[in-house]
């Protein structure tokens, strides 16, 4: 087995990391921060969802939208939820089912998924359009990946790295927290 640099891997690493997170315009992050500010003036919610360090990612920043920014957001990281939700209507269509019961026309939905191939996100997404909510993915992997192509904004992360893609995409949500938070939520 051969040794590692340390040294090399973490350069690398966060080189890797810091050209990805880049890589996103200004531009597309103020849109993402405007659709957020439109749905909160018209007194409707964001919905954010991912599966697993996706839905971790979901959690915080709908957490931080409404207690740090005064926006109300919501997502459906309940146990008891996606269980149910799953069981009744299989795992590839919960998103799906969650959306058509919570979501109302207006809101704002925000899908995660690293390689934009979950299908239960994808399916998720597509609902989201079919109730009239405005739509924002954040995928990576394959540039031509499904969800890609299917929101009204697509972030997507240049990287086929778990890792890399999700802490990209966490760190441009949370910039656009943050820039919300500064700006006082004035319309964008």
């Amino acid at each position: 087995m051969k040794k590692m640099n340390t040294e090399q891997f973490f350069s690398r690493y966060f080189e890797t990391l810091s050209k990805t997170t880049d890589s996103v315009s200004v531009a597309d992050l103020q849109a993402v921060a405007q659709m957020i500010g439109k749905a909160h003036h018209a007194g409707k919610k964001v919905i954010i969802v991912g599966n697993g360090g996706s839905a971790a990612i979901a959690s915080h920043v709908a957490v931080d939208l409404t207690k740090a920014a005064s926006i109300r957001a919501v997502n459906f990281n309940e146990a008891d939820l996606l269980t149910c939700l799953a069981n009744d209507y299989g795992y590839a269509k919960w998103v799906e089912k969650a959306l058509e019961f919570w979501a109302d026309p207006g809101d704002l939905a925000i899908t995660i998924s690293s390689s934009g191939n979950s299908a239960n996100i994808v399916k998720g997404a597509r609902q989201a359009k079919l109730l009239g909510l405005g739509l924002i993915t954040l995928s990576g992997f394959d540039p031509n990946n499904p969800l890609r192509q299917l929101g009204d904004l697509n972030l997507w992360a240049d990287s086929d790295q778990y890792n890399i893609v999700e802490t990209t995409h966490q760190t441009w949500l949370l910039s656009i927290v943050d820039y919300l938070i500064e700006s006082g939520n004035m319309e964008l």
